[in-house]
């Protein structure tokens, strides 16, 4: 399996968190979280940035509440500034994972409808088994 190293600059780039945040913000204009994000964006993102270059940076809470739709779901929301930051994590690792080296993991996503999930469960426990090397990798 291929090692990815020097993933970490690739994730803090100011352009990243820029896309990160269009990214984020679809659909959710309207919120006023996401407004007070973007009022002061540059700065924003500025912070974010160099929080995350200096390792400083620390998840907030996470909202929880309640929808019902058909049954009684648990739901927790991540803060906008959080999302950010997960979209930037992921437009760097998610090409290496899904579109990387491994040609069964790929066909493991193909074969969605198997009626006995095996394909599932192979492309589950492959999925796992990458984002930990990718994840290992990113320090």
């Amino acid at each position: 399996m291929k090692t990815y190293r020097h993933l970490y600059p690739q994730i803090t780039d100011f352009g990243n968190l820029y896309a990160a945040f269009c990214k984020a913000r679809k659909g959710k204009r309207d919120r006023p979280a996401v407004a007070a994000f973007e009022y002061d964006l540059e700065t924003n993102l500025f912070q974010l940035q160099e929080e995350l270059r200096n390792r400083e940076y620390q998840p907030g809470a996470y909202r929880n509440f309640y929808i019902r739709e058909r049954k009684l779901r648990l739901i927790s929301a991540a803060h906008f500034r959080d999302r950010v930051v997960h979209h930037a994590l992921c437009a760097v690792i998610n090409p290496i994972i899904v579109w990387g080296e491994s040609s069964r993991l790929r066909c493991a996503f193909r074969n969605r409808n198997n009626s006995r999930n095996r394909n599932n469960n192979l492309g589950i426990r492959l999925a796992s088994t990458l984002s930990r090397f990718a994840l290992a990798s990113l320090f």
